[in-house]
């Protein structure tokens, strides 16, 4: 009998956090649950109270073993990429609070392991993602991507089957 595991992928961002539940039994993947998070305009400190809070209660409802997170990409504004980095850390304390282990990807490696292709677009992901997971509707971007990221983690990131790849970068195509 396959063991199964609830993976929650999220896509951090400081108005929009995606997230996505599925379950993986053996090689089958089952959609649970996606959506988003959406922080008030305002200061910084309520945005990032919403993330904690909104993946709290996320957590507390579908009880995942298993957290992935998009890890941020270096923006060409630096005040914008310091802002998803605040984003991504509320993410990863709302994963960290629930004593849950937290695997962390690039999006080229979310984006490789869902395609095939590192350089997709958002409409590649999306319906990918659709269709790995069977969803009768296209899934909304943010959703895709935090979906997409449990995709990866579920096979192993960058599609390297039960490979465990926590603690290790890919560089050239290869783990270091």
């Amino acid at each position: 009998m396959p063991t199964s595991i609830r993976i929650l992928g999220i896509d951090p961002g400081l108005r929009i956090t995606g997230f996505g539940v599925l379950d993986k039994e053996g090689q089958q993947l089952h959609y649970v649950a996606s959506g988003c998070i959406k922080t008030p305009d305002g200061e910084l400190p309520e945005r990032l109270k919403a993330i904690l809070s909104g993946l709290g209660e996320v957590i507390a409802l579908h009880t995942p073993g298993q957290v992935a997170v998009e890890k941020v990409f270096v923006n060409v504004n630096p005040q914008s990429t310091l802002l998803l980095g605040q984003a991504r850390g509320a993410a990863i304390c709302a994963a960290v609070q629930a004593d849950l282990p937290v695997a962390e990807y690039t999006a080229l490696q979310v984006k490789q392991a869902v395609v095939g292709n590192g350089h997709a677009d958002k409409e590649q992901v999306q319906a990918m993602v659709q269709r790995l997971l069977r969803l009768t509707g296209m899934p909304g971007p943010d959703a895709a991507d935090a979906l997409a990221c449990a995709i990866c983690h579920a096979h192993g990131g960058m599609g390297l089957g039960s490979l465990a790849t926590r603690g290790f970068r890919v560089r050239g195509g290869r783990l270091v």
